[in-house]
């Protein structure tokens, strides 16, 4: 049996709606209780099948990128390439990267957003990349990727919202050339 058919419904329950409401509330903002409501079950329900408010938020919380198609193109541009992928990411990416944030200073939670870091922008760079500095220069392209998104979602840019998606795709797809070309 699979792991997702060997689990009750109410487990599937209490993780959509944490997903949910973690993504729009924040960590701090969201109760055992909320969770247990929106999921149609007692709070102590929640904590049986995860343990804990915080092990559930990091459960939920993960950001799944698709990394496989944007990797596959030539080296030369992927700055552009990437800019543009990470532009165009979903809003759950969104939500998972400022929950993330958000809670960062909350227990376990920032060793949880620096693995999302690493496996969501600095590994994936990383593993096209050649050289004696090709982790310092991942490092450096995973934070430069992340400045922008602080940016946009976070400090809400509201010049950087409204600028066309393709100019900032050629400006900052420039810099992270520059960063990852040795």
């Amino acid at each position: 049996m699979s792991d997702a058919t060997s689990k009750p419904p109410s487990h599937a329950a209490i993780f959509g709606a944490a997903t949910q409401l973690f993504a729009e509330k924040g960590y701090a903002a969201t109760s055992v209780r909320d969770i247990g409501a929106a999921a149609g079950v007692d709070a102590s329900l929640v904590i049986r099948h995860f343990g804990s408010k915080e092990q559930l938020f990091i459960d939920t919380m993960k950001i799944d990128l698709d990394h496989n198609p944007l990797m596959a193109g030539p080296l030369e541009s992927l700055g552009e390439r990437y800019i543009d992928f990470i532009l165009t990411a979903d809003d759950q990416v969104r939500g998972v990267f400022l929950a993330l944030l958000r809670a960062s200073d909350s227990g376990s939670i920032g060793t949880e957003l620096r693995s999302a870091h690493e496996d969501a922008f600095v590994s994936p760079i990383k593993q096209r990349l050649d050289g004696d500095d090709a982790d310092l220069r991942a490092r450096l392209a995973g934070s430069l990727v992340g400045g922008l998104l602080y940016s946009l979602w976070v400090v809400g840019d509201e010049t950087l919202a409204a600028t066309d998606h393709r100019q900032i795709v050629r400006r900052y797809g420039a810099l992270l050339q520059a960063l990852i070309t040795p």
